[in-house]
């Protein structure tokens, strides 16, 4: 029996068990933080003696130096030489698609002049080094290694350090494989909060980076949470998240299959359903006992169903609309007859998947707009990974004479205003000049 709660929108207090059913429980991070400050300090303090003391202890990898962790370009280049024709195929079929979505994403600078000839405009500028964290070991992501290099690449950050952790040596020759396609420039092997510290800190040989991007577990989210300020990072992340609107109309399977494909990733995923039919409720959970045992993450499934997810009944799509904005999911698939009419009422959501025939699972991999999306209730402010965040903006101001005989007088009135004299007559100066 697959134990999922069913909530109802004309309950009294369906709010109420919604937030409870939604809300993050970040308990997991918040309990390893001592260690991962522990492991930061130690990191930046030692610097290389401190990565080789702790890959040894928490990955048992044994070496004299960090450059052995380092993975040549020769290896990188062997490892999709040797993959499976399929796979290579797989990898590059999406690595284009990716590429050509993020193209679209660049921003260029702009300048425009007023009539005194004063110049104002904002330059646009890639990064200068980003760190690309890639979880390892059996749950190994090549997807994350294009979804996150990728971007980064064609924002025009001239240098990507990418670290994957390999406990007892594993490697994975898909991940390294995707390094190479998507163009890392450095791969080192380690993980966990002292390579987010190495990252950010910089040590004899890694080198410092602007910002740290890349999924982990608790260690490593607390680690970034914790260099914030020193590093930019791209954001905390907490568990995935689907949440899936149904007109009653799609194929049961096909629902329950969804919903599976972001349950397995840990017992802490969310799944909820939302249809206006009870009678589809039920076909669904008919679908999901039949289909659940032929899976082999069952086990995380059934816990996942049973904790954080859901199935919700609405009196229409309109007001499935208004619960799907509250949640605000990282997916949020509209399986319904007219799925852009209903976009236009959705405000938060990571990425939206249009139809019957749009499954999740194609944003995970290939359809091209990127799979690092924000979860836990931020798409209400924030936004899926993009080029925009390997690229910063400065902006530029070059004031003509007369421009700034204008402009100066009402700075040194606001200026006088505050107190700040200093301001006003650095202002003033350039008033006088044009007498």
């Amino acid at each position: 029996m697959v134990d999922i709660e069913r909530l109802s929108t004309a309950e009294p207090n369906f709010w109420e068990r919604l937030r409870a059913k939604t809300a993050w429980d970040n308990s997991a991070e918040a309990g390893v933080e001592h260690a991962v400050r522990d492991i930061l300090h130690a990191v930046k303090q030692r610097g290389d003696a401190a990565l080789l003391e702790f890959s040894q202890r928490f990955d048992q990898l044994e070496a004299q130096t960090v450059a052995e962790f380092e993975i040549s370009a020769e290896r990188l280049e062997a490892a999709l030489a040797e993959l499976p024709s399929d796979q290579r195929v797989a990898l590059e079929q999406a690595a284009g698609r990716i590429r050509a979505y993020a193209e679209r994403q660049k921003q260029e600078s702009w300048q425009f002049q007023e009539t005194d000839g004063t110049l104002l405009g904002q330059r646009v500028t890639p990064l200068d080094r980003v760190g690309v964290y890639v979880p390892g070991g059996k749950a190994a992501y090549p997807s994350s290694v294009l979804m996150n290099v990728i971007p980064a690449k064609v924002a025009g950050v001239p240098e990507v350090i990418m670290v994957v952790p390999t406990p007892a040596g594993e490697v994975n020759a898909l991940v390294l494989a995707a390094a190479r396609i998507a163009g890392a420039d450095r791969v080192f092997t380690l993980g966990g909060a002292h390579a987010v510290g190495a990252l950010a800190y910089g040590t004899a040989t890694i080198p410092a980076v602007d910002k740290i991007v890349g999924p982990g577990n608790a260690f490593v989210a607390a680690a970034k949470r914790m260099v914030f300020g020193v590093v930019g990072i791209d954001m905390v992340a907490g568990p995935s998240e689907i949440l899936v609107i149904c007109d009653g109309e799609t194929d049961p399977d096909w629902i329950a299959m969804d919903l599976f494909s972001q349950a397995e990733h840990d017992e802490q995923a969310s799944a909820i359903l939302i249809a206006t039919s009870e009678r589809y409720l039920d076909q669904v959970q008919a679908s999901m006992e039949r289909l659940l045992p032929t899976l082999e993450r069952e086990a995380i499934i059934r816990q996942s169903l049973a904790g954080s997810s859901a199935f919700v009944l609405a009196r229409d799509l309109s007001e499935a609309a208004v619960v799907a904005n509250v949640i605000a999911p990282e997916h949020l698939e509209l399986s319904v007859a007219e799925p852009e009419a209903l976009l236009a009422e959705i405000r938060h959501a990571g990425a939206v998947f249009l139809g019957r025939h749009t499954p999740e699972a194609l944003g995970d991999y290939c359809a091209g707009p990127n799979h690092v999306l924000p979860t836990s209730a931020t798409a209400r402010f924030a936004s899926p990974l993009g080029v925009y965040d390997f690229q910063k903006r400065t902006s530029v101001i070059n004031c003509s004479a007369s421009g700034s005989a204008r402009l100066g007088k009402t700075a040194s009135i606001l200026a006088r205003g505050e107190g700040l004299t200093a301001h006003a007559r650095s202002a003033e100066l350039r008033v006088e000049a044009e007498k």
